[in-house]
């Protein structure tokens, strides 16, 4: 009886050996590899696993060599994601602190494509395109020297005339509305804001229209000459001759 249980207790711990055996290793802790496994479900798109991984590093990153760029990838994982707005929050957080880190202009500019890439969303084009404007001018300020200087000039100028054009409808609904003075300040203040909107031509127009109904002849005078002036061969123009003040 005694050898039986004996023998029983022999097999139980060969079995107990044998399966230690086959258990996978837990993968010692080596950012790089880490940083790569990282990459590695990105790719996947498990990018709630590689987020894991990523923090992994960043908290136990002593020697302040990988922190920085683990944290970055965090933020990459959530625009790839189709996070914009924890993104944003995560490059934030990177330039709080990290401000003089090689990739703080990275994620500045990150942060302004995040709006820039919502600016034809009919929700949220007009919001989105001042959030870029000013992260874009953040970018300008803070990173004069940034790689990414020629084509923000042109994201910018998009940004302007999406803000102008904006202004420009809202002053037509007052006009049409037959709110004048409305139509007025509203026009005033695109001209003053965004002298280079490429409907320039068609806001004088309007503006010099909006004078006359509101009986300032003199201003509506004013602003039809500068529309001749400015564009005398213009369809603009044209129509602006034919109006009897």
């Amino acid at each position: 009886m005694s050898f039986i249980i004996f023998s029983c207790f022999l097999l139980s711990i060969l079995f107990v050996a044998g399966c230690g055996k086959s258990a996978k290793p837990e993968m010692a802790y080596d950012p790089e590899k880490y940083m790569q496994k990282a990459d590695e479900l990105v790719n996947k798109k498990d990018y709630a696993e590689a987020r894991k991984v990523l923090l992994e590093v960043k908290n136990r990153d002593t020697q302040k060599k990988y922190g920085a760029l683990a944290h970055l990838k965090i933020a990459d994982s959530y625009a790839r994601e189709g996070e914009p707005d924890q993104a944003v929050t995560e490059y934030k957080k990177f330039i709080e602190l990290y401000p003089d880190n090689q990739y703080a202009p990275y994620a500045q500019y990150q942060i302004a494509m995040t709006y820039f890439a919502q600016v034809e969303s009919a929700q949220r084009g007009i919001g989105a395109a001042r959030s870029a404007l000013e992260e874009f001018n953040n970018l300008k300020r803070l990173y004069p020297r940034n790689p990414y200087r020629d084509i923000v000039e042109l994201r910018i100028e998009k940004c302007r005339n999406i803000l102008a054009e904006g202004d420009y409808v809202i002053a037509e609904f007052y006009y049409n509305k037959e709110t004048y003075g409305a139509a007025v300040n509203r026009l005033e203040s695109l001209l003053k804001n965004y002298p280079d909107y490429k409907k320039e031509e068609e806001v004088l127009l309007l503006l010099g229209k909006a004078y006359k109904e509101l009986k300032s002849k003199d201003k509506a005078r004013e602003t039809f000459d500068r529309l001749n002036r400015k564009y005398p061969s213009g369809k603009a123009a044209k129509e602006a001759k034919k109006i009897k003040l």
